[in-house]
């Protein structure tokens, strides 16, 4: 929808004074929007599906009825394609007009019109239907491409890994997640079993890390009553208790040999055989599995089955960390800062622009996780109102100034060229003109600069630092 394009915003006039609305008729003729008029009511409701109109203007007073049913009548029909209203009567009042206004229009005329002020509010109505409108278009866009099952990116990197996610949970083997600490392993592991189509059957997480060596087997293949000391009732292991779903296991890395050759069978075979136990149990469970390590790395040391490791492969997926989605950080911090708000009870309305330029140069070794814990203790530090500089860790307030960029009056390219014996500029010094120019234009806006220069915050700040 175009403001531009007045052709496809049509008009529906409901008047029975026939010289006001050959008046009204004319001039909304001549600013270009199609008019249908209509002096009934009840031809008035009719034309309302056929016509879709984007604005109803009609009178109070009517041959059939009141204006007020109109209204009450649009104002039932699905708000996608409800049109916009405006009112106009030769017996407007106080009353009226709050009456018409709480009822639903979105402006009050009275007779005599004056034509200026008619065609300003007719514009007005119709850009603000239009804004109504792009606001709606934009929340589904962004519900449909900045989220993805509690994953939160619209980076180039970020989008190619919901893909590969939904590829990967097509198939049915074994999934290997790398990515460092912090970046979200077990959200893709659930995003996988969302997508699969073992969706409706569990999902079960365990670190392998936290469970006790002896323990292992029993946990993962489960036991059998007597089996050991303590073992005095069979118990299901993880493996079967995720049957017809998927079992996440995180720092995989840190499993034993021994019982990653005792995993591996299961795999491949499709069964278990508990502790103590003499016969084997059929499983059907996707084993997903992450770490943070560099298995291969792993393997050349020994420490890791190479046939393990090739099977776990069959399909792995890579989660780039927080300092790759640039794109993202500002979108990421927002949300953290509008979820931790409102689990504190606090009226936080975002960053300063001191804060978020903080928040843009940090690299965050510690990926997402060490995003949303800067972003809950900076709200908990905010008593309202915007987060400055002093809610941050010192960690951040640390982090290098951004150099300082030569002002509009510093001589232009070719003085420049002068000075330095006319040497052509770098393409390092045009760049820094150049966003100098951009921010000069928009009075030091940085959101509008990076918008205007097509680039994500966080890489303006990474420009302007630069020498």
């Amino acid at each position: 929808m175009n403001m531009s394009d007045k052709q496809s915003w049509p008009i529906l006039l409901v008047e029975d004074d026939q010289s006001l609305a050959a008046l009204i008729l004319e001039e909304l003729d001549a600013e270009g929007f199609p008019v249908h008029t209509t002096d009934s009511i009840e031809e008035a409701k009719g034309l309302l599906d056929q016509l879709n109109p984007a604005l109803v203007i009609t009178d109070l007073r009517l041959p059939d009825g009141h204006g007020m049913g109109l209204v009450e009548h649009i104002m039932q029909c699905d708000e996608s394609v409800r049109p916009s209203i405006i009112v106009i009567t030769a017996f407007g009042s106080v009353r009226q007009a709050v009456q018409a206004l709480q009822q639903g229009a979105d402006d009050f005329l009275t007779k005599p019109l004056d034509l200026d002020h008619f065609l300003l509010s007719v514009n007005k109505v119709l850009e603000h239907r239009q804004l109504r409108h792009e606001l709606s278009t934009f929340r589904q866009l962004s519900k449909k491409d900045h989220h993805f099952h509690d994953m939160l990116g619209t980076s180039r990197v970020m989008r190619h890994l919901f893909d590969q996610i939904r590829v990967v949970a097509r198939a049915q083997g074994p999934v290997l997640i790398n990515g460092e600490s912090g970046t979200g392993k077990e959200l893709v592991a659930r995003a996988l079993h969302a997508e699969s189509d073992r969706k409706s059957g569990p999902f079960l997480a365990v670190n392998c890390a936290g469970i006790p060596a002896e323990l292992l087997e029993s946990e993962f293949f489960g036991h059998a009553a007597g089996s050991f000391t303590g073992a005095q009732k069979s118990r299901k292991g993880l493996l079967q208790e995720a049957q017809g779903g998927s079992l996440l296991l995180d720092e995989i890395g840190e499993m034993p040999l021994a019982l990653q050759a005792k995993l591996l069978r299961a795999l491949q075979d499709g069964s278990v055989r508990p502790v103590g136990q003499d016969t084997e149990v059929h499983v059907d469970v996707r084993i997903i599995a992450a770490t943070h390590r560099d298995l291969k790395q792993k393997v050349t040391e020994g420490s890791f089955r190479e046939d393990f490791y090739y099977r776990l492969e069959t399909f792995a997926i890579n989660i780039p960390p927080l300092r790759e989605r640039e794109d993202d950080l500002e979108l990421l911090a927002q949300q953290f800062v509008r979820q931790h708000a409102v689990a504190q009870g606090r009226q936080i309305k975002g960053f300063n622009d001191e804060a978020l330029a903080l928040i843009c140069r940090y690299p965050f070794p510690g990926n997402v996780r060490e995003l949303q814990n800067v972003v809950e203790r900076a709200v908990a530090f905010c008593q309202d109102g915007f987060i400055e500089p002093k809610h941050l860790p010192t960690r951040l307030l640390d982090a290098p100034p951004a150099v300082a960029i030569e002002s509009a009056d510093s001589p232009s390219l070719t003085e420049q060229r002068l000075l330095d014996g006319n040497r052509l500029p770098t393409l390092d010094e045009l760049q820094r003109r150049y966003v100098q120019l951009v921010l000069d234009e928009v009075d030091g806006n940085k959101r509008r600069a990076a918008a205007l220069l097509g680039i994500g915050r966080r890489t303006l700040y990474r420009w302007l630092d630069q020498p």
